[in-house]
């Protein structure tokens, strides 16, 4: 395919499609209107000058998370818990985790953090666990992790991750750095479970590390752990579970009064890692997240270790070597002043908020369906009668940001501790929007989201939506 849209002939075609879309993020993305600094000033700003440039910068347009009208991405919002994680930040700003001999207290709370965090996780005696940068860098360890020891003990060479089609892309982004072919197993099509199925027809002797996801970032579904568990045994493979979204919220599913929510954690024998976000439903500052093992032995093998550098012996138990300890310590201070009974009130109001938006949109919104059974925080639904893309332009212009999703087309919203004062304006235009569709009140737009994601879920054009994406990512550093 992508040869073939470099014919000539279609690839000015498809050129000049990139340009038109390109064009249109560039408009979105860039302020040019406040202009940029592109050298060092030759004299040092005042603290003055430098704190009201902040405050310009932060005043820029954005989306309003501030009122919930965002998927995700801002998880508390609270200004109480901002002040706090801010003095915390000042304390603790020159601290690095790289040398926990000059910062023993950053030292300290990173080791109570990933225990209470295994404590949450139900792990047994002998667990262990680090901090990471976030949920992308968590998998990247656990594939690593996978991939060393099944090397070490099963001279395997050609190794294969198993996981369902909506595990995240960090595993991806895991077998592309660390040249391991990532196999995607389909989904059961009623539940949108991964299909245990096809997992026992894929799996083989070069599968390193079987995962599931509790929940997933789609459809916001769990997977079926314990049957995972068992092939996972049989085959004595590693088996990961991706509760980077689930992080906070369904450990306390339970505590909170929700019902019937099936094994996911080490409670689940054949569990051997978790990743959990901690800057999710932890409400952490961004960049943090812990992945737990359940011995040290596979832990072991993420480390990275050189004995004989000219600079001494090196040692990172993570992929970075120098890590901001502040994160970390906003991380434990967060985790303290929340405790289990702020976490679980948080759970039962968000699951609470995102179960009133399903019964809304199956109650009140006959043309829309909900994808499969979610049981925490996202609720996924598309449609059969209207264009789902032009749904989530349609909420755009009303000022909500909802997550758009492909193959198949759907759209769906995280829940934050932000939604729940917004549910009943949210499902309201959610139900004015789909009305205005299927009057054909509205049009699909050339640029955004419809004509990018419109791009993305189409098979015959993946070429094109992978450029998209690489101009996406180019105008980020553009000035």
């Amino acid at each position: 395919m992508r040869k073939f849209l470099d014919l000539p002939g279609i690839r000015g075609k498809v050129q000049g499609e990139l340009n038109k879309a390109l064009e249109g993020l560039d408009k979105k993305m860039i302020d040019r209107s406040q202009g940029f600094y592109t050298e060092l000033p030759e004299q040092g700003w005042s603290e003055k000058e430098v704190l009201a440039e902040l405050d310009k910068n932060n005043e820029m347009k954005h989306t309003d998370w501030e009122h919930g009208r965002v998927s995700g991405a801002v998880y508390h919002g609270g200004k109480d818990m901002t002040d706090m994680q801010t003095e915390a930040y000042r304390k603790y700003s020159i601290a690095n985790q790289l040398h926990p001999d000059v910062f023993p207290g950053v030292r300290k709370m990173e080791s109570e953090v990933v225990s209470m965090v295994l404590k949450l996780y139900n792990a047994p005696k002998g667990a262990c666990g680090t901090s990471t940068s976030g949920g992308t860098e968590s998998l990247l360890l656990t594939c690593l992790a996978a991939r060393e020891l099944a090397y070490r003990e099963r001279g395997v060479t050609e190794p294969e991750i198993l996981a369902p089609v909506t595990i995240h892309a960090g595993f991806d982004k895991a077998a592309y750095y660390f040249k391991m072919k990532l196999v995607h197993a389909p989904l059961d099509p009623v539940t949108l479970k991964v299909d245990l199925k096809a997992v026992r027809k894929l799996v083989n002797k070069n599968t390193v590390l079987i995962a599931g996801s509790a929940p997933n970032f789609p459809h916001g579904i769990i997977d079926d752990i314990e049957g995972l568990s068992k092939i996972a045994l049989r085959w004595k493979i590693p088996l990961h579970v991706d509760a980077c979204l689930g992080s906070f919220i369904v450990p306390f599913l339970e505590r909170a009064g929700f019902k019937d929510i099936p094994l996911f954690d080490f409670r689940v024998p054949g569990v051997t890692s978790i990743s959990c976000d901690t800057h999710k439903y932890g409400f952490a500052p961004k960049g943090s997240s812990i992945i737990l093992y359940r011995t040290e032995k596979l832990r072991s093998h993420q480390y990275f270790v050189s004995s004989d550098w000219s600079g001494g012996l090196y040692a990172s138990p993570t992929l970075a070597g120098s890590r901001p300890g502040a994160l970390m310590v906003g991380c434990w201070a967060s985790l303290m002043r929340i405790g289990i009974d702020g976490y679980t009130k948080a759970c039962k109001d968000i699951v609470g908020a995102a179960r009133a938006i399903r019964a809304f949109i199956e109650n009140e919104i006959p043309e829309l369906y909900i994808m499969g059974d979610p049981l925490g925080s996202v609720v996924a639904f598309s449609s059969t009668k209207i264009n789902i893309y032009d749904l989530a332009d349609t909420m755009s212009a009303k000022g909500w940001h909802l997550n758009a999703l492909q193959n198949p087309q759907a759209l769906h919203i995280a829940c934050t501790r932000l939604t729940p004062p917004v549910v009943d304006e949210l499902t309201r235009d959610l139900k004015d929007s789909v009305a205005e569709l299927v009057s054909g009140g509205s049009t699909k737009a050339s640029d955004g989201t419809a004509a990018l994601y419109g791009v993305a879920g189409s098979i015959s054009t993946v070429g094109v939506a992978e450029r998209i994406a690489t101009g996406f990512l180019d105008n980020l550093y553009k000035v």
